[in-house]
C-alpha cells in the first residue's frame, strides 16, 4: 500500500519526487524505489521524518521498534495507515503529535480506492487539506469518527475481497451456461464495473437501478429470486459484520 500511495503521488504530480523521502531497511528496496520513481532514500528513520508529513507504512507489529528510531522525530504531523493501531497507541509513542489514522484500499493501486481518514485533536485544517491531497492521489476520501474505522475495514478495507469472489462466482455462471472463460470474465468485470461507475455517475440508488433492469416475468427477476432464496443479501450483510468484528478483536490483540 505504501508503494501504490507512492506511485500515485509521484504520477499525479500531487507531490515532487524530490519532496518525498522513503526510509527502507532493505538496500534493494531502496535502489528499487529510487530508481523507479526519482524519490530520495535513506536507511535512516529519522532523517525521512525531518519532514512536514510522516506516513508510517509498516507492519504494525513494527510499530514499537520504528518509534524508538523515531523518538527526536521533528515531523509535524504523523499518518498512519496501520491496521488496527489506534490513535491513543499512536499517541503513546508520538505524544505531542498531531495524529491522522487512515484506512486505505487496494483499489488505490489504480488511482480508485476510497480511504478513510480519522483525526486527534491536534491536526489543523492545513495538515488535514494535505493529508487528504495525499489519499486523493489515489482515489475517494471520507472523514470518520475512529470509533467506525472498524465498520470501514469491514466494508471498504475489506471490500475488494467480496467484489473479487462475486466477478469470480459470475464469470463461472456464464461459463456454466457455456460461455469460454476468457469472454466470461471480461463480461463479469465489465459488468460490475460499468454497474458501479453508473452508481457513482448518476447518484441512483441501487434498487432503482435494479428495478430499471427488471422487467415483469424476466430473466433479471427469476436471478434475483433466485439470489434472495440462496439469501445473498443477509450474506453480504453478515460478511461486513464479521469482518467489523474481527478488525475490532484484531485492535485489542
Amino acid at each position: 500500500m505504501g508503494e501504490a500511495l507512492l506511485s500515485r503521488l509521484t504520477a499525479s504530480h500531487t507531490y515532487s519526487p524530490s519532496d518525498i523521502c522513503i526510509s527502507d531497511p532493505v538496500p534493494e528496496r531502496r535502489d528499487f524505489l529510487a530508481e523507479k520513481y526519482g524519490v530520495r532514500v535513506t536507511p535512516n528513520n529519522l532523517v525521512a521524518a525531518n519532514t512536514e508529513m510522516l506516513l508510517l507504512a509498516v507492519k504494525p507489529q513494527s510499530l514499537n521498534a520504528v518509534a524508538l528510531s523515531l523518538a527526536d522525530a521533528p515531523a509535524n504531523c504523523i499518518v498512519s495507515i496501520l491496521a488496527g493501531v489506534t490513535i491513543e497507541q499512536l499517541a503513546a509513542v508520538f505524544p505531542a503529535k498531531p495524529i491522522v489514522r487512515a484506512m486505505p484500499n487496494t483499489p488505490a493501486q489504480v488511482g480508485a480506492g476510497v480511504t478513510a481518514i480519522a483525526t486527534n485533536d491536534l491536526v489543523d485544517r492545513q495538515q488535514l487539506d494535505s493529508v487528504r491531497k495525499i489519499f486523493e492521489s489515489v482515489g475517494k476520501v471520507v472523514e470518520v469518527g475512529e470509533t467506525l474505522l472498524n465498520a470501514v475495514t469491514g466494508l471498504s478495507g475489506s471490500g475488494p475481497a467480496y467484489v473479487a469472489l462475486m466477478v469470480e462466482a459470475m464469470a463461472d455462471g456464464g461459463v456454466a451456461a457455456g460461455l469460454p472463460r476468457l469472454i466470461a470474465m471480461q463480461l463479469a468485470i465489465q459488468t460490475v464495473l460499468g454497474t458501479a461507475q453508473l452508481l457513482a455517475e448518476t447518484g441512483l440508488h441501487p434498487a432503482q437501478l435494479k428495478d430499471q433492469v427488471t422487467s415483469p416475468a424476466g430473466t433479471t427477476i427469476a436471478a434475483i429470486a433466485h439470489l434472495e432464496k440462496a439469501g445473498l443479501r443477509s450474506a453480504m450483510i453478515g460478511a461486513v459484520l464479521a469482518a467489523t468484528n474481527r478488525a475490532e478483536e484484531l485492535g485489542k490483540s
